[in-house]
């Protein structure tokens, strides 16, 4: 077999270092294809938006890469942060994360019989949910929601990375531009850096409805970092004999976390159609087997469904079960 062959539509000469995704759907802008779908997902009853922020010292952290013997730094150009992710391990301690402790007060989170939260799944495809309860009678009567009340706790744990840009002086009086690196810890699982605060949703009737309300809350953080005081002279240190560099930071650590009151429900919505995307042709297979089913509904096929049939029990055709019955 020639292995030079290959594929019709892949593109082996890249040469961008970004790219741009494919979701497949396309619309022509003719209205005679757009008809109505029913999806069950999941709706926002009511949310909160919270920003928090923390401060982290850092003294005496080494940077990389080792500047020559009898170097200066005269200038930062520049300072950036970004958090540390393990790709290899999500379980990193060095991993920035952030994770929240809410309680309730005017509800509370559905258990099992060992005490444990009731987690279900999220819009995100892992278990991110609590279920709710509270009596939502009084405010039930009004045809208004039920306000709960709650305090969260994040604990913020692992390391971020920063990169200053600096231009160094060297023994012979050239310049250049050095990119200095470190991996820095900013709170350990052991003494975190905690953070508080208190928030209040707006919950529907837990009597009217099949489901029962779900509490959501994710957050993200990012970090801005400066030099201790803003001073070279005092905030980098460069040892002569070894060009060990040592550095005095200021870490601002950025949290934004949303909670969310969120409900199951079906929807119609407007659709064009199911997205298909422009497969990648092999050179071996002609044809291949289609991922989603074709719609069969009424709108679909142009025939009218036939009335489902609902089983019911006979007394007489089953004279067993109630000679059974009977005789108990």
């Amino acid at each position: 077999m020639n292995s030079d062959i290959k594929p019709e539509g892949i593109n082996l000469n890249i040469s961008d270092k970004c790219c741009v995704g494919e979701t497949g759907c396309e619309f022509d802008g003719t209205l005679r294809n757009v008809k109505s779908e029913p999806i069950f997902v999941q709706k926002v009853y009511d949310a909160i938006l919270v920003n928090l922020q923390a401060i982290s010292t850092v003294t005496d952290q080494v940077f990389t890469p080792k500047l020559r013997p009898n170097s200066r730094i005269i200038r930062v150009l520049e300072v950036r942060c970004r958090k540390f992710f393990n790709p290899s391990n999500i379980f990193d301690p060095r991993n920035l994360t952030v994770k929240p402790e809410t309680t309730l007060s005017g509800g509370q989170f559905v258990k099992d019989s060992k005490g444990k939260d009731i987690e279900v799944v999220g819009p995100d495809g892992v278990k991110t949910e609590k279920i709710v309860f509270a009596n939502t009678e009084e405010c039930d009567k009004k045809k208004k929601g039920t306000p709960i009340f709650g305090t969260q706790t994040l604990k913020v744990t692992g390391n971020v990375i920063v990169e200053i840009d600096v231009v160094v002086l060297s023994s012979n009086n050239r310049r250049r531009t050095v990119t200095l690196t470190s991996n820095v810890p900013v709170a350990t699982p052991q003494n975190p850096i905690v953070l508080t605060n208190f928030f209040e949703l707006c919950v529907p009737s837990v009597f009217n409805s099949a489901f029962f309300p779900r509490f959501a809350e994710f957050c993200n953080i990012t970090c801005e970092t400066r030099l201790a005081t803003n001073s070279i002279t005092r905030d980098i240190r460069v040892c002569p004999e070894t060009g060990r560099v040592k550095v005095d930071l200021i870490i601002a650590l950025c949290v934004s976390c949303e909670k969310k009151i969120i409900v199951p429900v079906q929807l119609c919505v407007l659709s064009t159609g199911f997205p298909e995307l422009s497969p990648v042709i092999s050179p071996i297979c002609t044809t291949f087997p289609q991922l989603f089913p074709d719609q069969i509904d009424e709108a679909s096929t142009g025939k009218p469904a036939k009335p489902r049939p609902r089983p019911c029990l006979s007394l007489e055709a089953d004279e067993d079960l109630v000679d059974e019955y009977d005789e108990d």
